[in-house]
């Protein structure tokens, strides 16, 4: 599929990959004048946001191939408000309620426990006050403090961090009293609730960056307060549909988006980017946008000669750093419905066992965590009258580790089919009308370094300036977007590394940024 340009002169900048960083940056670079080509390597774009189909008996089931939750829309109607646009104009936005439903087990063999999270912060209140009456109570304590918090941090995560001097802005200087460096996100919980289960409720969020919360630093106490404020949405048509939003408003920007052009390297005149080259053929562009997986991509488009060079990047640097976990996954057509909401999230009942499997250990927990996405509940065009399609994952280390999944990935399907079959209330298998399983190494044949699903990990040592930055150093003109840069993983502050890139890009070439203009009124 191509989204065609509307002039035949070499864009401006190349952008390699049509994921959500990818396509964000090209929309507001072409609001603000700038000719850009975005070149996919995977025959449709999206990226791990991009659509899986598969086709039963009775007719295609559609997943969402990586993310389903969706946060902080705001941040994407920004994207669109700078374009001339509103996001409401080109997908359909559900607001979730209940967000998702949490079966925490019990580790001494007891009932699960199961809470349907609810935005409403009385009513949730009501919820954990039912497991600890003094924790409910808290809450509410827990929700301002945090409110507070991201307020304080969101114009960090808005701000480029290039070096150390930059941490000495007012931003970090405002923020640092909260950042409480020795603290981590479990620890942090611990000075608010007592009850294990209410702190597993507000903490398996960091799950979304692919790390444990007794090793994820307290900052990311936001995540929760983040669901809770803004709530968690539905895309109709999963949120690869909003992958599509953009790439629509790209091709009326005149932005030409070529899929199945996977770029083999970056074409440089000296250390300054002159292009890519795709299937042995060079493209003219004056600057290049990596929006490929950032240690992959550095590793391999850049040549060798030119990454000895890189300093903090290079190989040997990026081999040693910290990575995310991975996923196994089952994309599910099932040939009747399924009484599960949205979104549940089933939880280990030896929780600090199974993360410390997957973080340090290498190896496969007895007792997985596991999330099932039911979105076909709520979005008929996802599966076939009366069908569903489900989406499962369980969190798994990545490649680091030494699991042989040719061996072990067969049981961890058996595995995890035993817990679906168990909160959906019947036995799945014999529903099975359409199948696909990723392992860790599915991932990395996405050009995924270590198959890890959520980037380079979020400890303190890997924020801010310690990721690769949106102007790569020791190169010129080449820029970074996504979830290997700052601020991270997840889908708003991808779509926010895509606006620092993009400012930054725009400075660079003297054009006026489109979101400095007034924007329109946002549309959620």
């Amino acid at each position: 599929m191509t989204y065609p340009n509307s002039t035949d002169a070499p864009a401006q900048v190349a952008i390699i990959g049509a994921g959500p960083g990818g396509l964000g940056a090209a929309m507001l670079l072409a609001a603000s004048g700038v000719s850009v080509k975005v070149y996919e390597s995977q025959p449709v774009i999206g990226g791990r946001t991009a659509r899986l189909t598969l086709r039963g008996p009775a007719g295609e089931y559609h997943f969402d191939r990586g993310p389903t939750f969706f946060l902080m829309p705001y941040v994407l109607d920004e994207i669109f408000a700078a374009s001339g646009r509103r996001l409401a104009d080109y997908v359909e936005l559900t607001r979730l309620d209940p967000m998702y439903r949490l079966v925490i087990g019990d580790a001494k063999g007891g009932a699960p426990t199961t809470i349907d999270c609810t935005q409403d912060i009385a009513e949730m209140s009501r919820r954990l006050a039912r497991l600890d009456e003094r924790d409910g109570a808290r809450f509410p304590d827990f929700i301002s403090a945090n409110r507070t918090k991201l307020a304080v941090f969101e114009p960090v995560l808005r701000k480029p961090f290039r070096t150390a001097i930059d941490l000495l802005g007012g931003e970090m200087i405002r923020a640092l009293p909260l950042l409480k460096p020795t603290l981590s996100v479990h620890g942090y919980l611990s000075k608010y609730f007592r009850d294990p289960r209410v702190r597993l409720a507000m903490s398996f969020q960091t799950k979304y960056l692919g790390m444990s919360p007794y090793k994820c630093p307290s900052l990311f106490s936001i995540l929760p307060l983040i669901e809770y404020e803004y709530g968690i949405w539905h895309a109709k048509g999963g949120l690869n549909q909003l992958m599509h939003a953009m790439a629509t408003a790209c091709a009326e920007m005149g932005v030409e988006i070529a899929t199945d052009q996977p770029v083999e390297t970056i074409a440089f005149e000296g250390k300054r980017a002159a292009g890519v080259q795709v299937r042995g053929r060079r493209h003219a562009h004056e600057h290049v946008l990596i929006n490929a997986d950032a240690s992959w991509a550095i590793t391999n488009l850049i040549p060798a000669d030119l990454r000895r060079g890189l300093g903090a990047w290079s190989d040997k640097r990026l081999a040693s750093m910290d990575y995310s976990c991975s996923t196994y996954m089952l994309y599910l057509g099932l040939d009747r419905r399924v009484d599960l909401p949205h979104h549940t999230i089933a939880i280990s009942s030896k929780y600090e066992d199974n993360i410390r499997d997957i973080t340090d250990n290498g190896r496969l927990s007895e007792d997985p965590s596991l999330y099932i996405c039911n979105p076909s509940a709520m979005d008929p065009s996802l599966a076939p009258a009366g069908h569903s399609a489900l989406y499962v994952l369980v969190p798994t280390p990545n490649l680091k580790g030494s699991i042989d999944w040719s061996r072990q990935a067969a049981g961890l399907r058996e595995q995890a089919l035993d817990r679906v079959s168990r909160l959906a209330g019947f036995d799945v298998r014999s529903h099975i009308v359409a199948e696909k399983p990723y392992t860790p190494e599915d991932w990395k044949a996405m050009n995924i370094a270590y198959g890890a699903t959520f980037n380079l990990a979020h400890g303190l040592m890997q924020m801010l300036h310690r990721r690769p930055q949106h102007e790569l150093a020791g190169v010129e003109n080449v820029w970074l977007a996504g979830g290997g840069t700052h601020p991270g993983s997840g889908l708003p502050v991808i779509f926010l590394s895509s606006q620092i890139a993009a400012r930054k890009l725009c400075q660079r070439l003297g054009v006026p940024y489109a979101a400095d203009r007034e924007p329109v009124a946002a549309s959620v």
